[in-house]
């Protein structure tokens, strides 16, 4: 099946597993209003897309992504004022009378995806390089691997949401050291961290990342990583066991009349593998909450 082509990023499908690559490598990979909306753009087709079962985002060349493009070379730059983000894309609208954070357009759309997304960090990840990678399922980096979360540095604030997502993957004080100082630190603090869950060397980066992939698409149901997925992550705010219990209860009564649990359940027994038919469009039961919840308005 051919693959939309873009300016800024390339993908590559092979066994429904989707290879996203950050395509700017004379600029490290930094992030623009193009890089943006192609994002954007190839989630939503692979959301669509029932060949995709996984996606794996990595960067070509030596960095993963060295952040905002400042210079600007090629594109237009991106602007902190928000200027450089707009164009008529409905992704680019405006929130609180401003137009929306470029990067948190990106990690928002991320974070609605169904489908699971490994993080292939196989150099620098600075600023948006990093923050984007936040509500990514698993981040796998490189040892050349350098992180930085440099926006007290540039005379800004947190973006990308990342002040919503990164002390609930790091922990809040892991979180505060890193965003107060704005310093860039190695790969082995950040698996300290738990920012990423493995360091491996640069050749095993995307080897590593593909392992990960291959075990997901081969031995899970599409329909139950989407829900448990989305349960993970919209239960972070649940401050009411009961509720999460009901949520539960309720997504595993609905998710045993599909046609995904009984297949579970017969390849068990039979000792065989698995062939999940269910699909996101039909066989996602209601109970999933939609998570994030936009607005409705501002």
């Amino acid at each position: 099946m051919s693959v939309p082509e873009f300016e800024q990023i390339t993908l590559t499908l092979a066994d429904r597993v989707l290879e996203v690559r950050l395509n700017r490598p004379d600029r490290m990979n930094a992030f623009t209003p193009v890089m943006r909306t192609e994002m954007v753009e190839a989630l939503d087709w692979a959301e669509a897309n029932d060949d995709v079962r996984v996606v794996i985002v990595t960067g070509e060349g030596r960095a993963f992504c060295a952040g905002a493009d400042l210079g600007g070379a090629g594109d237009k730059p991106f602007s902190y004022s928000g200027d450089g983000m707009r164009n008529d894309r409905s992704d680019a609208d405006e929130i609180a009378g401003l137009p929306r954070d470029g990067g948190g357009v990106v990690t928002l759309r991320l974070a609605s995806f169904p489908k699971p997304v490994i993080a292939a960090i196989n150099g620098a990840a600075i600023g948006v390089g990093i923050t984007m990678t936040l509500p990514m399922d698993i981040r796998i980096a490189s040892t050349k691997a350098k992180f930085g979360f440099v926006f007290a540095r540039r005379g800004i604030a947190p973006e990308a949401v990342s002040s919503w997502f990164l002390p609930r993957v790091v922990g809040i004080s892991q979180a505060s050291e890193w965003a107060l100082t704005g310093r860039v630190f190695e790969a082995d603090e950040a698996l300290r961290g738990r920012l990423v869950s493995r360091v491996v060397e640069p050749e095993d980066v995307l080897p590593t990342a593909r392992a990960i992939a291959r075990e997901i698409a081969d031995n899970t149901s599409g329909v139950a990583v989407a829900a448990t997925r989305r349960m993970l992550w919209s239960q972070l705010t649940q401050d009411d066991l009961w509720e999460t219990h009901k949520l539960e209860t309720q997504t595993i009564a609905a998710l045993k009349q599909g046609p995904d649990a009984k297949e579970g359940v017969a390849s068990f027994l039979e000792k065989r593998d698995a062939v999940f038919t269910g699909r996101l469009d039909t066989d996602l039961p209601d109970a999933v909450p939609d998570w994030p919840v936009r607005p409705a308005a501002d």
